[in-house]
């Protein structure tokens, strides 16, 4: 049974994340609010991992950082600040916790490092720049680390496209936005929590023990596929 350590499972991906591993894998999460309904075989530790002091773990085989942002705004609206707070969320959290964790990380079995990066990185969608800066900085953190760590701890990524999560909220508000949703992406359908949660149970698992340096497209088909 892995030791897994998710930073963000109180809510969205995080939260289904753990909710799908908690039964086969001992999970510690991190997030600045207890998640309700935590079972109890969950150890949870409130704490903002850009600014508070980070719990020390005597074993881990699996870090997920799962925070992210949706900050969909025009050049013209976004400040430097609206760019740097997303890079610190999406990128320089996911630094201090790898750095605070790689000893402990690298004594663990089978270790790796899972992050969320998103479709709009290679798809150039209009009022993403400053989240797609971000999570380029998480493909390029990965491919790097995977890269200085290797063979020792692997490290991947998820891009996902539209995921009906919180962050999602202003892009899923009604039925008729749902449905011009499904009908842009060519399988005719957006994610949900748990297709996500699925993929990330696999890429910390044994059968993806070859794969490291990697961003897997949870696409729809709207990135591969020109319909």
């Amino acid at each position: 049974m892995k030791k897994v350590l998710i930073v963000g499972g109180s809510k969205g991906i995080g939260r289904a994340v753990m909710s799908k591993m908690h039964s086969s894998h001992r999970i510690i999460n991190i997030s600045r609010t207890k998640p309700t309904d935590l079972p109890d075989s969950v150890e949870h530790y409130s704490c903002d991992v850009l600014v508070d002091e980070l719990p020390d773990l005597e074993a881990l085989d699996a870090l997920i950082y799962c925070p992210g942002s949706i900050n969909l705004k025009p050049i013209g609206r976004l400040s430097e600040s609206d760019f740097k707070n997303d890079f610190d969320i999406n990128v320089l959290g996911a630094v201090r916790v790898i750095q605070h964790y790689l000893k402990t990380l690298k004594s663990g079995v089978d270790p790796s490092v899972l992050m969320f990066s998103s479709v709009a990185v290679k798809m150039g969608m209009p009022f993403h720049s400053s989240i797609a800066v971000s999570k380029a900085g998480v493909e390029a953190l990965i491919r790097s680390l995977g890269a200085e760590l290797a063979p020792v701890i692997r490290f991947n990524a998820i891009a996902p496209t539209i995921t009906d999560t919180g962050l999602a909220d202003k892009l899923l508000r009604n039925d008729t936005m749902k449905e011009k949703m499904r009908e842009r992406h060519p399988m005719k359908s957006y994610l949900q929590p748990d297709d996500v949660a699925e993929m990330a149970e696999f890429l910390i698992s044994e059968k993806s023990k070859r794969i490291s340096g990697q961003v897997i497209e949870l696409d729809c088909g709207i990135v591969s596929f020109k319909l």
